[in-house]
């Protein structure tokens, strides 16, 4: 298997599918996934933020049947595995696009799986906001839109953004498997030649593609979010000054 694997042919010709049709499938790949995190951050940072602020205690105190609601639909969605949940929304997939093959048609249910997921991190990254800065700004007469916009959420971009992080590597693997029934970009590629085909060189190409972008996503948020960290940046303006030396 190994020498077919390596054979000159079988390296030929998944050299010329990485030329041919890798950097489109890439594209692809890229293009869905940032489209999917747009539509899922849309639909559920709203919804993670409905969470904590609508609680009993919160600044926007919700009905508690609607919050219970909210539980039961996000935690529901989250239930189900993606693949079955592709199957499950094609009438829906089909209404929307037109079709429920290709790229463009994989986003309905990409956003589906990823909008319950993005609704949790959200509300987890505003529960870990301090408390006395929500009640310092009560204290001062703000009101609870006022809380959520230019408190909560300033506050908590650090975390929003490690979190999205994450949820950006989450739809990745989703596209990836989203080839399976029709999707395309990377996925399609590795299911289509490295599985049905048995070029297994392919698949790995597309696998080393998938990784690499992981990498590139996961440096850009972790930098994004350490560098909008307030916290981290006032550390190291204070080991700044105490580096410096002072004239006496």
């Amino acid at each position: 298997m190994l020498n077919n694997l390596l054979s000159s042919d079988t390296v030929r010709e998944a050299l010329q599918i990485l030329r041919d049709d890798m950097p489109f499938a890439l594209w692809e790949t890229t293009y869905a996934t940032l489209l999917a995190t747009l539509f899922a951050v849309i639909i559920g940072l709203p919804l993670g933020v409905l969470l904590v602020v609508g609680e009993k205690g919160g600044v926007l105190p919700l009905p508690s049947w609607l919050i219970r609601s909210l539980n039961v639909l996000i935690n529901l969605l989250r239930s189900i595995p993606f693949l079955i949940l592709m199957i499950m929304v094609i009438p829906f997939t089909r209404l929307i696009m037109g079709t429920t093959v290709g790229t463009a048609a994989s986003i309905v249910p990409l956003v589906i799986a990823a909008f319950p997921f993005v609704a949790r991190l959200a509300e987890s990254s505003l529960r870990e906001l301090n408390p006395n800065i929500i009640e310092a700004a009560q204290s001062m007469g703000a009101s609870p839109f006022q809380i959520i916009v230019k408190v909560m959420i300033p506050e908590s971009v650090p975390s929003l953004i490690s979190n999205l992080t994450i949820a950006v590597t989450t739809i990745l693997g989703y596209t990836a498997m989203s080839g399976a029934i029709g999707g395309g970009g990377l996925g399609k590629i590795a299911i289509n030649y490295g599985y049905h085909r048995y070029k297994y060189l392919v698949m790995l190409f597309a696998v080393i593609l998938l990784i690499l972008l992981v990498q590139v996503f996961q440096s850009l948020g972790t930098a994004l979010s350490v560098r909008l960290d307030r916290r981290i940046r006032q550390k190291q303006g204070r080991r700044r000054r105490k580096s410096t030396p002072t004239l006496s």
